[in-house]
Formats: C-alpha cells, sequence, structure tokens
C-alpha cells in the first residue's frame, strides 16, 4: 500500500520517469513505522477508489462528498424523466469493431462547457472540506467540465475535463469503458446500473484527482525521510 500511494503521486512519476518507462522505478521507504503506516494508509485510499467492486463511503455510497455530489448525472436532453427501456442505447459513436473483432475506440460525442454556477459552486464548498483552495481544487479537476453522450437523447453531466482524460495503462478510462459498449458491439442498450456505473468512475476518479496533493506531501515527506540502507561494508 506505500508503494501504491508513492506510484500515485504525480511529482514522484514526474521525478522518476526514467525508471518508470524502463520498468526500474524506485520506492523510496521511510525511516519509520509511523511514516510507513501514514503513507500505507493513503494507499488504501487509492487501491479502494480503483477497485470498482469496493463501495467507497463519500465517492460512491453514503452521503456524497460534496464535491462530487453534482458530478456525472444521467440527464436528459431538454429535461425530463429518461425511459430505461428507451433511453440508454450507446449509439453516440464510442466504438467499432476492427479487423479480427477487435474493438477500436472512436470519437464519440462530448460537449466542452463552463461549469453551471450551482457545479462551481458545490466544487468551491467541496475543497473547503478537503483543505483545498479552490485554484488547487480547479487544477486538479480541470477548469472546464463536458458532458458526454450516450445518444441523441441522454447524457453523462458534468465530467470535469481532467476527470475525462484520465488514463491508466495510456488508456482514457472512461472513453475506453465506452468503447466497448456501443450497441452494435454489445448487442443491446445498457442496463440503468451500467449507465450509472459511468458517474461512479467520474467520481472515482475525481477522488483521486483531488487526492494528489496528499499523495505528493507524503511522497515529499518519505524523500525527507529516508530509511538509512547499509552500504555493502557495513557490520
Amino acid at each position: 500500500m506505500h508503494a501504491l500511494a508513492i506510484g500515485y503521486s504525480p511529482a514522484y512519476l514526474t521525478e522518476n520517469a526514467d525508471g518508470i518507462r524502463q520498468y526500474w522505478p524506485r520506492i523510496p521507504l521511510p525511516d519509520s513505522a509511523d511514516r510507513l503506516r501514514a503513507s500505507a494508509a493513503l494507499g488504501r485510499q487509492v487501491a479502494a477508489l480503483l477497485d470498482t467492486e469496493t463501495p467507497v463511503p463519500g465517492v460512491t455510497s453514503g452521503a456524497l462528498r460534496p464535491v462530487l455530489r453534482l458530478l456525472g448525472p444521467i440527464a436528459r436532453e431538454g429535461g425530463g424523466a429518461l425511459d430505461p427501456a428507451a433511453d440508454l442505447a450507446l449509439t453516440a459513436g464510442w466504438g467499432h469493431a476492427g479487423k479480427g473483432g477487435i474493438t477500436m475506440p472512436a470519437k464519440g460525442k462530448t460537449v466542452p462547457r463552463d461549469y453551471t454556477p450551482d457545479e462551481r459552486a458545490a466544487i468551491l464548498d467541496g475543497a473547503a472540506t478537503l483543505g483545498l483552495s479552490p485554484e488547487a481544487a480547479f487544477r486538479h479537476l480541470g477548469e472546464t467540465t463536458r458532458d458526454v453522450y450516450l445518444n441523441d437523447t441522454a447524457y453523462w453531466k458534468n465530467v470535469p475535463e481532467r476527470v475525462w482524460t484520465y488514463t491508466i495503462g495510456g488508456y482514457q478510462v472512461i472513453k475506453k469503458w465506452l468503447s466497448y459498449r456501443e450497441r452494435p458491439l454489445l448487442g443491446r442498450a445498457l442496463t440503468s446500473d451500467e449507465a450509472r456505473e459511468v458517474m461512479q468512475m467520474a467520481r472515482r476518479i475525481a477522488a483521486l484527482l483531488l487526492l494528489e496533493p496528499a499523495l505528493d506531501a507524503n511522497y515529499a515527506a518519505v524523500k525527507e525521510n529516508l530509511y538509512p540502507w547499509p552500504g555493502p561494508d557495513s557490520p
């Protein structure tokens, strides 16, 4: 869990880019058990957010953190209620079958925009509870947001820019998920639970992005208090 906390620190990733590219990253070890436990506790938060089978209180279950409350809900063009039986087919052009049945990602449809006053206020309120400045909150989530479309009728509302572009293993997470679920590939419309999964992904990714200042601070503290490895001539 300590290694996971270090590996998700943006500062660590920047400073150790060469080692990571060569699949030989070095993970610094702190000089005290307390510091190691504190780092591991952050790693457990990262692990829970990455594990889509694990409910995360405040993020995907229970009372939501204010900063996440308005992220990713499913909405209908022109307002009104969605009909799960008719409105959840993914047909906005997110993926298609390539040679040999390989799924190829496509452009899909998103509409970049500014945050609404309510969306901006929710982020500002939530930033304060996390001890982040407004500038830091928008720097980590993105200065703009976008609506992500299932089809001509339905869309996921308010997916912040850095949430939308977030990658793991070189793949844009939400876009990759969508590319496999175009109706011609899936053979059916999305279920209500599947449609809500995109909202949950957006909130998990947002929580990861907002954890980055704590992950960077943890990495800096570990670097400044390294375990003194014995040299080859030590008794």
